[in-house]
């Protein structure tokens, strides 16, 4: 059986949680890019979506060589943005909504131009050089890199200067110096500038990368591996075990350190979200240890990447739950992610059918654990493919040499694109010129995705029959029922069924809600659930399964039930 939740969990628990690309959710200024104005003036469509917590991709000030990725100043907002005082404001509106800010902390690097980096590589002796990781080269005349490490995007993760004839350390790309925790004044100026954002009303952060803050010390080489591209769970990639620069132990000890600092603030509590490419075993790690029924001391959640690329089928998120129950039981919870601003859309993995997105989100929102959804993941958006050439994700540039055969080979299954500006399009408000996103007179920092005319908010408003709805009234009915979004979960094993139909129930206290999911594209009549369940949601609007003859499902039919009898 699985063990029991307690009665009163965090709010952070039974959060639901919606991340904003800044620069493509809404443009108030006619140049193309969003900006925090333009978010402040859509707010009122996330609170009526029923989304809890809002996080932002990084609107730091920052030369945009990543898109905020590389942060120029951790403690001021990029003029295309807004202002300083335009993020308090949006603090403020979030607020007053009854809803939480979480920020995007890249702790792990900053950019190149960075006031500190500039300092650090002026000269060896300047007192900001061991804010970064400086290595001499290895012989002869050390032109070669200092070891053998490669950065998480392939290549050469060391980077020559010639001023100082030394290498830096760069975990992602050239422009983003990876910063050296081990020297005590940076630890202690990045957790003062969490404090700073604490202070000013933040209520948790993603930690971006934040399994890559500490490499080994003595600077040995990664072991090789057969494995060339990465996976959910894997730290092994581009040939290469990557024992030493990730997931090093120390990190586990750091993140603990950053709770601390966490655990100054309350009321309400303020939580972190790790982004971590590891196993379940790795992931629970940094977590730490239980604290009491509710907390840990380590992390309060982390990504599981392992629903990124399921595929659509009772097996396989049965597998997926059995596994999140297994490592996840209270006070760990799971995460619930499918899209996010690096990776392919889900529902264009689902052959960009909305059924299947129904689906989809039925499970997400109905699984124990938080659930994250990507801006455009409530209306559909689709992927929009774009050239390696003309991208202005420099992840794409870098490997934008490829030659076109390559890259559909690379992408043929469908489940990951080489360019993240895919999935980057501008959020589509209307079926007006540039989706609602900028004036028609602008030109989108990125084009619109072609769809836009149906596909949008405004059409899917009066359509009771959309997506859009399909997420308004799970996120209604998660948020109304304590069995959701803080009751514990069970499998249900439907023997002759269960290859194609997933059955879960949540129960809190003496409440139970039951779930029955139809991964296949044929209907299914279960017989061995009969009484009189009330039918709280179903996928299909004009379909009602629940009859004295059983349950009927349709094909990529999804339902919520309550006070079921008998055969459970």
């Amino acid at each position: 059986m699985p063990r029991k939740n307690p009665r009163n969990l965090p709010w952070w628990k039974k959060t639901t949680v919606y991340q904003i690309y800044p620069r493509s959710f809404k443009d108030s200024t006619g140049n193309g890019i969003g900006d925090i104005p333009g978010i402040i003036s859509k707010l009122d469509h996330l609170q009526d979506l029923g989304v809890e917590t809002i996080w932002f991709s990084p609107f730091f000030a920052s030369p945009q060589a990543d898109h905020g990725y590389d942060v120029g100043d951790y403690r001021s907002i990029a003029p295309e943005y807004g202002t300083l005082s335009d993020c308090e404001r949006l603090i403020h509106e979030i607020h007053s909504r009854n809803m939480f800010v979480v920020f995007d902390m890249v702790l792990n690097h900053t950019s190149d131009q960075h006031s500190w980096f500039l300092e650090s590589r002026s000269s060896r002796d300047n007192p900001k050089r061991d804010w970064y990781i400086w290595r001499g080269g290895q012989k002869p005349e050390g032109k070669k890199p200092p070891n053998n490490w490669k950065a998480l995007v392939g290549g050469s993760g060391w980077h020559y200067d010639g001023l100082t004839d030394q290498w830096y350390w760069a975990q992602f790309l050239p422009f983003q110096p990876d910063l050296n925790y081990r020297n005590p004044d940076v630890k202690r100026e990045m957790f003062d500038t969490v404090r700073f954002w604490l202070d000013n009303g933040v209520d948790g952060f993603r930690l971006d990368i934040i399994n890559t803050v500490f490499e080994d010390e003595e600077f040995r080489n990664n072991p090789f591996s057969w494995r060339l591209f990465p996976s959910e769970d894997e730290q092994k990639s581009f040939f290469q075990n990557k024992i030493y620069t990730m997931n090093h132990p120390d990190n586990y000890a750091f993140v603990k350190e950053l709770r601390k600092v966490m655990d100054e603030y309350s009321d309400p509590e303020r939580f972190l979200v790790g982004e971590i490419g590891a196993s379940l075993e790795v992931l629970k790690r940094y977590y730490g240890e239980e604290v009491d029924e509710t907390r840990t001391n380590g992390l309060h959640l982390t990504f599981q990447f392992q629903s990124l690329n399921a595929n659509l089928g009772a097996n396989a998120f049965w597998d997926i739950i059995s596994r999140y129950e297994q490592y996840f039981t209270e006070p760990y919870t799971p995460t619930w992610v499918f899209s996010n601003h690096d990776q392919m859309r889900r529902i264009s993995k689902l052959g960009n059918d909305m059924n299947k997105a129904k689906l989809n989100v039925t499970l997400q929102l109905t699984a124990r654990g938080v659930p994250f959804i990507y801006y455009g993941e409530e209306i559909g958006m689709f992927n929009h493919r774009f050239p390696l050439k003309t991208a202005q994700d420099p992840v794409a540039l870098k490997y934008s040499w490829l030659p076109q055969f390559l890259v559909n080979l690379l992408t043929r299954k469908g489940t990951f694109s080489l360019n993240r500006d895919d999935c980057r399009t501008p959020m589509q408000w209307d079926s007006s010129p540039n989706a609602g996103f900028c004036p028609a007179e602008s030109e989108p920092w990125l084009p619109v995705e072609p769809r836009y005319e149906t596909i949008n908010v405004e059409n899917e408003e009066s359509d009771p029959n959309s997506l859009l709805h399909c997420y308004k009234d799970l996120l209604r009915l998660r948020r109304n029922t304590p069995a959701l979004h803080s009751g514990s979960l069970h499998l249900l094993d439907l023997y002759t069924h269960r290859k194609f139909v997933l059955a879960y129930e949540r129960r809190h206290n003496e409440h139970v809600v039951q779930i029955r999911l139809n991964f296949s594209s044929k209907p299914i009549r279960i017989d061995e659930f009969m009484g009189d369940g009330e039918l709280l949601f179903s996928t299909l609007m004009d379909s009602n399964p629940v009859r004295n003859t059983g349950i009927h499902l349709e094909p990529y039919q999804g339902i919520v039930i309550e006070n079921q009898m008998d055969g459970t």
